[in-house]
């Protein structure tokens, strides 16, 4: 079960500002997350708890396909992903690191930053916990689960 206080953006949120390319000189997740979202939000990486959630509009990832992006926001502590749509390269990138990500429309436009949601993967259902408001979501196939339970794939690979 994921349970997390939600960091709100909009659309288009693009890898550029998730992680800016200047950091890019490094794939360690420890140096990565310092700097995360930091050209569209200065204070995230201060505002951020282990578990907390990002919520966004549409198009969530576009950009360069770079791994560093969901890298950042994992090592951040960030805990979902949740959006009216993603980045198709930006999805798998996210799936193959072992950052849980949701399409969820119905949601994004009733959650505010500050909302706390929790998020069942397994069951499929999203709720806004300081709302009572609960949404289906499409659960993810067994061996989505398994590569995010293990914490990537090449974890999930090396059976870790």
């Amino acid at each position: 079960m994921i349970f997390g206080t939600v960091h709100k953006y909009g659309d288009n949120v693009d890898t550029d500002v998730i992680i800016p390319a200047r950091y890019l000189n490094t794939s360690d997740p420890e140096e990565l997350k310092q700097h995360c979202m930091e050209d569209i939000d200065k204070e995230f990486v201060q505002k951020v708890t282990p578990g907390d959630v990002i919520v966004a509009e549409k198009n969530f990832g576009c950009g360069s396909s770079r791994e560093h992006a969901p890298i950042a926001i994992k090592a951040s502590g960030i805990s979902l992903v949740v959006a009216k749509s993603f980045a198709r390269i930006f999805y798998r990138n996210a799936i193959n690191i072992g950052l849980p990500i949701v399409e969820c429309s119905e949601a994004v436009d009733h959650i505010q930053s500050g909302d706390t949601v929790s998020c069942d993967l397994e069951k499929g259902v999203l709720t806004i916990e300081n709302k009572g408001l609960t949404f289906s979501i499409p659960p993810f196939p067994k061996e989505i689960q398994a590569i995010i339970e293990k914490g990537g794939l090449l974890a999930s690979i090396k059976g870790e």
